[in-house]
Formats: C-alpha cells, structure tokens, sequence
C-alpha cells in the first residue's frame, strides 16, 4: 500500500534558541495517533540512509508554498524519530513561528510520509507502519499525537544573562529611592 500522510506529533518547547534551533519527536513509536496509525520501531531507518536531513522538507502547516526552516538532523532510537531543526529567521514566517514557539502557542510536529510497507491490526483496529519514506516534517498547531514533543528551542544565553543583569539593576534602583 503507498499514500501520502502526514501524522502530527507535539513539541515541548521548553527551549527554542535565539537562533530558530529546536529539536523534539517527530514521531513516537508504537503509539497510535488519532488517524489509527502506530509508526513501528525502524519505520524510518531506510528513508533516512537514503536521503539527508536537508533534503526532508520543513514547512508551516504542511503548505507545500510556506517552507520555514531546514531540518539539519534526524535519528531514530528506542522512543522514536528525533528531529533537530533551525527556522530561518531572515524570513516573516519563520520569525513568526520562532515567536509562537518560543511562547508555546505552536507545539506541534507532523510528518508527511509515503507508506512503502504497512499491515492493518484488526485487533488494535489499526495500521502499522513498518516502513515509510519521509517527505517533511511540519511544524503545526494541532498535533494527532501528544506523546511527540518538542524538547528543546535554545535561548542565548549571553542575550538571557544581560536580561538578568538589567532586572537586578532595576530592581536595585527601585530599592534605593
């Protein structure tokens, strides 16, 4: 069987650098997501020899026309697909989607995948995906599946240390008068 789908996974933006470098669960293994998809151990192994991170597309919404960012690495391991990306900042969307992240308004990941080897699981009333070529991967509001977060948007830490230096000053002065 071979469609096109995109599952969605959540992004824990506890860390969304100043830089637009995030990284999360694209997807979890072994869950099934609200579309009756369970994306099983190695389901990625061979599209990810195949092709590199750059090439898997990093859009806004799944719209093919609002590219956002560029994926610069992915791995699988025991609880499922790891992404590391970075939005270009350069552009308005992708400091828009930068500002919602870094808010936790957007926590969102999906992937877009062409199915190459799957089985329905009629007990689980389910479909397994053992193997899928990943096309992109999506930031989005709704995710379909909330095992897969975002783990990490990085902060500058020299632009959080002088935020920290001017609220002690303020506060220093505000005691002194």
């Amino acid at each position: 069987m071979s469609e096109n789908k995109g599952d969605v996974f959540e992004i824990d933006v506890k860390a969304v650098t100043e830089d637009g470098t995030f990284s999360g669960y694209a997807s979890v293994f072994n869950v099934k997501d609200s579309g009756r998809d369970i994306v099983m151990p190695g389901a990625f192994s061979n599209s990810l020899k195949s092709v590199q991170a750059s090439k898997v597309k990093m859009l806004w919404q799944h719209d093919r026309t609002e590219p956002i960012g560029v994926w610069t690495k992915f791995e699988e391991d025991a609880h499922g697909l790891k992404a590391t990306g970075k939005l270009i900042l350069e552009t308005t969307k992708g400091r828009e989607v930068h500002s919602l992240m870094k808010a936790g308004a957007v926590d969102g990941l999906s992937i877009g995948y062409r199915t190459v080897r799957d089985e329905m699981d009629r007990v689980k009333s389910a479909r397994l995906l053992h193997e899928v070529d990943l096309r992109e991967v999506s930031v989005v509001t709704f995710p379909m599946n909330s095992s897969s977060t975002i783990s990490s948007v990085k902060t500058d830490e020299s632009a959080q240390s002088i935020v920290d230096i001017l609220t002690t000053a303020t506060s220093k002065i505000k005691e002194t008068k």
